[in-house]
């Protein structure tokens, strides 16, 4: 059978604050379960003014995505003019209902901008402190530790893969990639996002553009944003499950697509950098 499994992250307040409800409700009422990838700690979202001036596609990508109506304009602040709020942490009965909907809850970041910006430049102390910081929090909320690990934006490096071992995750989900593979480094599952975002398309487009993309009878991997089809594209994501539904694709959150492969047949990778279409730096593909 065909298989759609939705990769849900959570990168900012504003998504945790009113995204999540709006896609618990969509969920619902399809009566579908996704995976949930929490950011845990600050929202430094304002610190993305440095993209603006470093990014010229930074800055394209804003415009076409028509940012402020996506996140609000104090997300455009915090960090910045505004303090940086924590992001799931400040709403532990939404983590609550997420649980109790039966959604897969997992592990997505710290400090989601910093890393996205900074990773490179970071020691791998910084790393190690992120990792702890952010696991915590996790327990907080959830009562127990993540079994997967996806990794903001998708921007990995040798380091970060040596320091999720010591986690004993399951899997992850911190690359581009068309298949499921093992990283050669650290010798993990990896479930990747093999399809395209919404934003990373015409939003009108990205239905029929995606809803393409998963007739052909295999496994794929929808990446979903709160902000944004819990937000704008809200709409387009309802007419994309609607059209999987109806052709008898599987919708299901990662665990279930873990569950199914055949680990011991998965060929071993190494990841490259490498920048997508639509998107404003490199990916881990």
């Amino acid at each position: 059978m065909a298989i759609l499994g939705l990769k849900i992250d959570v990168d900012t307040y504003w998504g945790m604050k009113n995204g999540v409800p709006c896609l618990l409700q969509t969920l619902k009422e399809y009566k579908l379960k996704g995976t949930f990838f929490l950011s845990i700690g600050p929202d430094n979202s304002g610190r993305a003014v440095l993209q603006l001036i470093k990014n010229p596609l930074f800055l394209k990508k804003m415009m076409r995505t028509n940012a402020v109506a996506l996140y609000g304009w104090k997300t455009a602040l915090y960090g910045t003019l505004l303090p940086a709020p924590m992001i799931a942490l400040s709403f532990p009965q939404i983590v609550k209902e997420i649980i109790a909907a039966g959604h897969e809850v997992q592990f997505h970041a710290w400090d989601h901008r910093r890393w996205q910006d900074e990773l490179p430049d970071k020691s791998e102390n910084w790393i190690q402190e992120w990792f702890a910081k952010g696991i915590a929090g996790f327990e907080k909320l959830t009562g127990k530790k993540p079994t997967a690990f996806g990794a903001p934006s998708w921007i990995i490096d040798d380091r970060v893969l040596k320091i999720i071992k010591a986690y004993n995750c399951d899997y992850l989900s911190c690359t581009r990639a068309k298949a499921p593979f093992i990283h050669e480094i650290g010798n993990i599952l990896e479930i990747p996002s093999d399809l395209p975002c919404f934003e990373e398309i015409e939003a009108q487009k990205g239905v029929s553009i995606i809803s393409e993309l998963i007739k052909d009878g295999k496994t794929h991997v929808l990446p979903v944003h709160a902000e944004v089809e819990g937000g704008i594209f809200q709409n387009q994501f309802r007419e994309l499950l609607e059209k999987a539904l109806s052709i008898g694709i599987e919708v299901v959150p990662l665990k279930e697509i873990k569950e199914k492969l055949d680990i011991k047949t998965l060929p071993r990778r190494k990841y490259k950098m490498e920048l997508l279409p639509g998107r404003h730096s490199a990916c881990a593909v």
